[in-house]
């Protein structure tokens, strides 16, 4: 496990994302010939990439460069579990008197006895809207007799997922938009959850991913969260929130990256169509929205009331207005959109 830990400082951002996804974890340890030069966490590739940084750069500029660490001759496991909470950090590599990596413990590791193994999320006050109203046509036949937020996923419903990473973070207070079947998947809520406080909105018609959120306009405070109904976002929405605040942001999306693999060989040519370059089956990485969002409440007033009107059209229009889109990129391995076949598939595979 230790191997898929290290990492050149001279590989790309890309190739770094990969490398988190195949590790399981949320930290890399940055090495030239098993000596530590630093580490690098998914938060210093999400600012990097924000500043301007490109996909294909090495991680050169980007690691930390004074990671904290712990001494072979002097490894304690209390001592490790102070550093933790003092650093608030997710894992410590534990080096020889060269500063060679010889082994790590994660905040799992060192928390497990004590049910903390996983590292606390930080509170957040705020309400979720879920958007729960559409028909779910990606996964018929099945939605034609279940809703969608009502179709299990192992022992649990989708909607109950969603919830559950909300509640992570202290949220209490959820809104349902609803529509299609939204009289079956009320009574299912009510009948499950006694601890949360629910509340339902009713569309008269099908008014796309942003038009229902105009009959919460007199009900939200000064900044909500908006989720899809069939994706999951493995993340601590208190940093989201307080990215949100810092750059004082109108609306914040969450984005994941994303890694498509072209199935040909690409061909760069020149005038006359002289070839200067093939690329085989090449790799792209992009950035593509994950369906939950951050919100002020102002944004409510840009929304037509009763037509259709969906999220892209929304931020169009706030940044028409020289309103203020953000986006909180997370790793692709931290997004599942349910709402397709092959990935509700492997959401039933992992929690099941």
């Amino acid at each position: 496990m230790l191997e898929k830990l290290l990492i050149s400082p001279s590989i790309s951002i890309s190739d770094t994302l990969k490398q988190f996804n195949s590790s399981g974890e949320k930290v890399l340890l940055v090495t030239s010939g098993r000596k530590l030069k630093g580490v690098i966490t998914d938060g210093d590739i999400r600012r990097a990439v924000l500043s301007g940084s490109s996909i294909d750069d090495t991680i050169t500029g980007v690691f930390n460069r004074e990671p904290t660490y712990l001494l072979e001759s002097e490894f304690d496991l209390e001592i490790a579990k102070s550093k933790f909470l003092q650093h608030k950090i997710d894992l410590l590599p534990i080096v020889n008197k060269n500063r060679e990596v010889i082994d790590y413990i994660s905040w799992s590791m060192a928390f497990s006895e004590q049910n903390l193994s996983a590292k606390p999320l930080g509170r957040i006050d705020l309400p979720v809207v879920i958007m729960a109203g559409g028909k779910g046509t990606r996964l018929e036949p099945l939605t034609t007799i279940i809703p969608k937020p009502l179709i299990p996923v192992g022992t649990k419903t989708i909607v109950e997922h969603i919830m559950e990473r909300f509640i992570t973070n202290g949220v209490d207070e959820f809104y349902f938009t609803l529509n299609y079947l939204g009289e079956m998947i009320k009574a299912y809520l009510n009948s499950v959850d006694k601890k949360n406080k629910l509340y339902y909105v009713f569309e008269k018609d099908y008014f796309g991913t942003a038009g229902s959120l105009k009959l919460l306009e007199d009900r939200m405070p000064q900044i909500f969260i908006v989720s899809n109904c069939d994706i999951l976002v493995n993340v601590d929405y208190s940093k989201v929130l307080k990215f949100h605040k810092s750059n004082h942001a109108d609306l914040t999306m969450l984005s994941a990256f994303q890694r498509h693999r072209i199935p040909y060989g690409v061909i760069e040519f020149k005038q006359d169509g002289v070839v200067t370059r093939i690329h085989e089956k090449p790799e792209k990485t992009v950035v593509i929205n994950t369906g939950v969002y951050v919100l002020n409440l102002e944004c409510l007033h840009h929304i037509p009331g009763d037509q259709m009107f969906h999220m892209t059209d929304l931020i169009d229009v706030l940044m028409s207005k020289g309103k203020k889109v953000c986006t909180y990129p997370v790793n692709e391995d931290d997004y599942i959109d349910i709402g397709q076949w092959d990935e509700y598939r492997k959401a039933v595979k992992q929690f099941t």
